[in-house]
């Protein structure tokens, strides 16, 4: 299970963005910015080296006290010690990740519709992510859905949910009042000059955003 306030910044790593520095270097000056929980997603590294760097990030993230969530890998997931896996609607069944991992690891998964949100929560899962809730540079090919939209979902469920899709300090507050828990962020974090005063910063602002709803 994940808490509430540990959705709050959250971080996704994009490795595009990593040219000035590694992407461990990135995510330790995230953490020291201030995020509250980071998802390590790889599209096209070999297992073997997404292992090795899994394992590393996960101890970086604990020393800070902060949970590492693998994006759609399970088995990286399991072997690297990361504390959860976000699956998306193509990632196999939170059911069946579930009785593999046992009661206490984390499980997200992407939801675009009430329904999904629904089913998700059913089979087991603890938290949402909701998006792409603006054009975002990561997924060009992603699907909107309407700030109604999220509004809708965040209020189906019992499971606390985090908008995703092209957030930044520009258009973050145009999602207060939708009853998330926090914003999954990747560029906004990862593609920022000063990425450690750009959490900092995301912070303050995201807090400020879901204070709107009372939480």
């Amino acid at each position: 299970m994940i808490k509430r306030e540990q959705l709050l910044l959250y971080a996704v790593t994009d490795r595009r963005w990593a040219v000035r520095q590694t992407l461990y270097e990135q995510v330790e000056q995230a953490l020291l910015g201030g995020v509250t929980c980071v998802q390590l997603r790889e599209k096209q590294m070999e297992e073997t080296d997404f292992l090795r760097e899994a394992t590393q990030i996960c101890s970086l993230c604990h020393a800070h006290g902060v949970p590492l969530l693998v994006n759609d890998n399970l088995d990286v997931a399991l072997k690297s010690g990361a504390d959860g896996v976000h699956l998306g609607q193509g990632d196999g069944s939170v059911s069946t990740a579930r009785m593999r991992a046992g009661a206490d690891f984390i499980i997200g998964v992407t939801a675009k519709t009430v329904e999904q949100a629904r089913r998700a929560e059913a089979e087991g899962a603890d938290y949402l992510g909701v998006g792409a809730v603006f054009g975002s540079p990561t997924k060009q090919n992603a699907i909107r859905i309407t700030r109604e939209q999220l509004r809708d979902i965040c209020n189906a469920v019992a499971i606390p949910a985090v908008a995703i899709g092209g957030i930044g300090s520009d258009n973050m507050e145009a999602l207060a009042g939708c009853g998330m828990a926090g914003v999954a962020l990747v560029s906004a974090v990862f593609g920022a000059r000063d990425i450690r005063a750009a959490a900092s910063e995301l912070k303050k602002l995201t807090r400020r955003v879901i204070e709107v709803d009372g939480n």
